[in-house]
């Protein structure tokens, strides 16, 4: 419960629904869990049992992050670990274009949508 109240903390000037999204494991699925996030107006979203296209998007994108800047490197604070993380959800959404996307990137691919 510790790491969900800090995460209600970092996130409480949101100005958009927070979505919490997690596996089903037994820890997402206590009451106590729960009623937190309905008491914060937190959305919980939950892979359903034996679906892992559920979550596949998330599962891709950690995949990446972790290839990226996590296996291989060691970090010494927690600090530098979140600057790290935080620079490459930066580079993911601004700069690194996709196929898929019309070779854009997301933030690119969205301001196009917009624009047409």
């Amino acid at each position: 419960m510790d790491a969900l109240e800090k995460c209600i903390e970092i996130t409480s000037d949101c100005p958009y629904r927070r979505t919490f999204h997690s596996d089903q494991g037994w820890a997402y699925q206590m009451k106590a869990y729960s009623h937190r996030l309905k008491s914060e107006r937190i959305f919980q979203s939950m892979s359903r049992k034996g679906n892992c296209l559920d979550n596949s998007v998330m599962e891709n994108f950690f995949g990446l992050l972790k290839q990226e800047i996590y296996y291989g490197v060691v970090y010494y604070s927690f600090d530098e670990l979140k600057f790290e993380i935080e620079r490459f959800i930066k580079y993911y959404n601004e700069r690194r274009i996709k196929e898929k996307l019309g070779w854009r990137s997301p933030v690119q691919y969205r301001l196009h949508l917009l624009a047409a």
